[in-house]
């Protein structure tokens, strides 16, 4: 139900607006009843009215300033003017208002039935559009660490980087020019339970911390974080930003859960593969602390701020970061990220392939199509189709047959229903096609079939 605000110095005016209104469009507003502006003004403020019909001619606030007034406050409510005189002489300052209609006094019921009846659908649109927004905005921010997730397993695996990085970059509004990578360090003996309870603290400082960052799972003790650099900042300044940056994320940890982290910080570097290299920086600072709650900047170590030995082997870890990627001492945590996030993808797959299946068998039956089952477990059709066919071993279009045609066969044998009713009842709307379809699978037809089967 819709609120109806009618404001006019006239009860005789709001009586009679009131008594058209509920009796051409029964049960659609609640009426709100304001004497002068000053009322209306409360009123509106009180009730948040979906319409206002306003009288223009009243004592005290005028009509067009009460508008004035209320639109400033509810900007969505839609003003109506009502006037005993000539519309044009407000029309210029009602139109700066928003106002949608205007009715002549007395009003005609013709005239307030058709200017409701468009505000009504102007608000049912609104409200729809509404919800799609809102549901949209459910939908991206479920999707959105996905897709930060799949970007940061880009930036930290050893691939060949292509557009699909740069085009994820570009939807999550994250621009790879300039920035460096963080690597969050669990403590070792930390169990799985509080390793989640880390990752979200630490996600959650990130994403309300201001800066434009993009943040990786958690795999084996370790989380990565890529942050944008400010183009204005100058390196020197960046490197103290993100060294400030990584101390407040060891507070945090000790602070917030007791837990002490260790945090490595790579090298500021452009573009995709600049960002991995900064990251396997990260990983090698990272390691060469022997205990949490230290901060360590790749750049540190590489120009000897923290002893001759840690500076070599930055630099040595800083050239297989530009070909191959880091050393085998510091490879170990690389290479099980990379299994575990393997061995994750495959079981998804399988958990995503069987939800699809098993939705595919309830359905068979009924006009079931790829689009509807990629839909169903939030996979493009396009990829839904090739991972099912390497998967499950035959197309959908296939799988689908087969399920039609292995109870077409069930029934056929059990010699209750004609071949017509088999036909319609597996799926298939067409008795020809349906004949023409058995006997491709089977190499014979229905009706041959169901000889064979007496």
């Amino acid at each position: 139900m819709y609120r109806l605000l009618i404001a006019d110095d006239e009860a005789l005016e709001r009586e009679g607006l009131e008594w058209i209104v509920q009796r051409m469009m029964p049960d659609t507003f609640q009426i709100i009843h304001a004497e002068n502006g000053r009322a209306a003004i409360e009123r509106a403020e009180e009730f948040r009215p979906h319409i206002v019909f306003m009288d223009v001619n009243m004592p005290g606030i005028k009509g067009l300033e009460a508008l004035r007034d209320i639109k400033a406050r509810l900007p969505e409510t839609k003003l109506v003017l009502v006037t005993a005189y000539d519309y044009f002489a407000y029309a210029k300052e009602a139109v700066s208002l928003g106002v949608k209609e205007y009715i002549l006094k007395p009003a005609k019921r013709e005239q307030v039935v058709a200017a409701l009846n468009q505000l009504v659908e102007e608000l049912e649109q609104e409200r729809r559009k509404r919800t799609d927004e809102l549901e949209l905005k459910d939908k991206l921010s479920q999707l959105q660490p996905l897709v930060e997730n799949e970007l940061s397993m880009m930036l930290m695996i050893d691939s060949v980087m292509d557009a699909d990085a740069g085009q994820l970059a570009e939807w999550l509004d994250f621009p790879l020019d300039r920035g460096s990578a963080f690597v969050i360090a669990f403590p070792k003996q930390s169990d799985p339970a509080d390793q989640k309870k880390i990752y979200d603290a630490i996600r959650g400082f990130a994403k309300t911390h201001g800066s434009i960052c993009i943040v990786s799972s958690a795999i084996e003790r370790h989380m990565a974080i890529f942050m944008r650099k400010n183009p204005a900042v100058k390196d020197d300044e960046w490197r103290e930003e993100t060294k400030r940056y990584g101390q407040m994320l060891c507070a945090l940890t000790e602070r917030q859960l007791e837990a002490a982290v260790s945090v490595g910080i790579g090298s500021v570097r452009s573009g995709a593969d600049g960002l991995r290299k900064s990251y396997f920086e990260a990983v090698f600072a990272s390691s060469c602390s022997d205990q949490g709650g230290r901060v360590c900047h790749f750049e540190e170590l590489k120009n000897g701020r923290s002893g001759p030995a840690a500076a070599a082997g930055a630099r040595a870890a800083e050239q297989k970061a530009s070909s191959a990627g880091i050393g085998t001492e510091h490879q170990s945590y690389v290479v099980s990220a990379l299994q575990r996030i393997r061995e994750e993808r495959e079981q998804q797959t399988v958990t995503v392939l069987d939800r699809a299946q098993q939705y595919i068998r309830e359905r068979f039956t009924e006009e079931v199509s790829l689009e509807e089952v990629a839909d169903f477990v939030h996979l493009n059709p396009h990829y839904f189709s090739k991972v099912f066919k390497q998967q499950v071993g035959e197309t959908f279009i296939d799988f689908v047959t087969r399920l039609r045609i292995d109870m077409a066969k069930s029934l056929i044998a059990s010699d209750r229903l004609s071949l017509k009713e088999v036909c319609f009842a597996v799926g298939y709307k067409d008795p020809n096609y349906f004949s023409r379809v058995f006997k491709k699978i089977t190499g014979v037809s229905p009706s041959e079939y169901r000889g064979q089967a007496r």
